[in-house]
């Protein structure tokens, strides 16, 4: 086994979870769920084929409730009857000493009417996206937001049962916890908005949720993850000063990691462009060793892949070159760094378990997965709206 790369070494996390190494597939969207948000068998066929490198494997975002549904073909985790193909899918990733995790959500505004057959979206206000054909959202009661806490909490007991080894708290790219706490899409005056402290509240709260969903029903093993978003591009929007504040009291709660969701892994403020330090390094300076890092954006060949975890970031997520080369550390780990396929022919797709809707998804996000015989992408937009980098 090759041991010249630190990113082979284990990672032990204070729970006393050891994860094999410091490779992590980040959960990316394939749009491959039956209709009904089931498991399928495509699911599965293309779990099966690329698990069992990596030390840890996210899921696609799983969402905890029907109105939640964010686009076709996404799995859920709302209801019991879900359970076999959880349960299936659960073992499929658990292959080698892969540790499984599933990431789960609501989409909020950033769904439609179309998505949800005919249901108004919700959200924190009645505030629209600023994205193409956005509709506006319904504004949540008070005893709805309570119900949607009360369903990560049942989401996580769900995960557990199934035979997950545990959950992230997908509070990043635009969606429904992130959307509690940005000011452009949060104008609620009342305890769930408004100041810094209120646009706050709804995260913390699903963490203690889920948290005694882990008390109640797993053993002191189970994993927490939560992934953040450093930025908005919208006026109002989350800003970095807020974000780091917001991690500060985040990496004080009761979560196993911290996920940073950028499509660059040293990728510069949005916003400020004199700010020439990477986000990365701020966040790691504020956590301050109180919660291991993930970093995931453009991480490709095991250089890339070395230089985050020289850097003191714990854990480098492999994105969309883990969908071109499913056997990425396998490689790496018998000294076969030659024979990684940083190309995708569009000839490999059924033995790579990419069926016509993960394909038709990753064209419609843009996603350059240096496709030979296919022509470039114009935009690779992912790390924004949510794509193939990351849900």
């Amino acid at each position: 086994m090759a041991t010249k790369y630190n990113f082979l070494k284990p990672y032990t996390f204070k729970n006393g979870v050891t994860i094999k190494n410091r490779i992590v597939m980040p959960p990316m969207t394939e749009g491959a769920a039956l209709e009904n948000g089931a498991v399928s068998l495509d699911e599965l066929k293309y779990f099966d084929i690329h698990t069992g490198g990596a030390g840890m494997f996210i899921t696609p975002v799983l969402n905890v409730s029907d109105d939640g549904k964010g686009f076709e073909g996404e799995p859920s985790v709302a209801h019991d009857k879900f359970m076999p193909g959880l349960k299936k899918l659960a073992s499929t990733m658990k292959q080698n000493g892969t540790k499984d995790i599933m990431q789960i959500f609501d989409a909020g505004r950033m769904s439609n009417s179309k998505i949800l057959r005919g249901v108004q979206p919700v959200s924190a206000s009645e505030v629209a996206a600023l994205r193409p054909d956005a509709e506006t959202p319904r504004e949540l009661t008070n005893d709805e937001i309570e119900q949607i806490i009360e369903d990560f909490g049942q989401a996580t007991r769900r995960s557990i049962q199934a035979g997950f080894d545990g959950i992230e708290l997908h509070g990043a790219n635009t969606y429904w916890m992130q959307q509690f706490f940005s000011p452009h899409s949060n104008r609620r005056t009342d305890k769930w908005g408004g100041s810094f402290e209120n646009r706050m509240r709804f995260a913390l709260e699903i963490i203690k949720r889920v948290n005694k969903a882990v008390d109640d029903y797993a053993d002191d093993k189970f994993i927490v993850g939560y992934r953040i978003s450093p930025e908005e591009i919208e006026e109002p929007g989350i800003r970095l000063d807020d974000t780091l504040k917001f991690i500060d009291v985040l990496a004080d709660q009761k979560i196993s990691y911290l996920h940073i969701s950028m499509g660059y892994a040293w990728r510069t403020s949005l916003n400020d462009k004199s700010d020439k330090e990477p986000i990365i390094t701020k966040i790691q300076k504020t956590v301050n060793d109180r919660l291991p890092l993930i970093s995931v954006g453009s991480i490709e060949k095991p250089a890339d892949a070395e230089k985050v975890i020289d850097a003191g970031i714990d854990f480098a997520a492999i994105g969309r070159e883990s969908i071109r080369e499913p056997k990425w550390v396998q490689k790496v780990e018998a000294g076969q760094e030659d024979s990684i396929h940083y190309q995708l022919s569009l000839t490999e797709l059924d033995q790579l378990g990419i069926n016509s809707a993960f394909f038709d998804f990753m064209n419609g996000m843009n996603a350059d997965l240096h496709m030979v015989g296919a022509d470039k992408p114009k935009d690779n937009f992912a790390e924004y709206i949510g794509g193939v980098e990351g849900n």
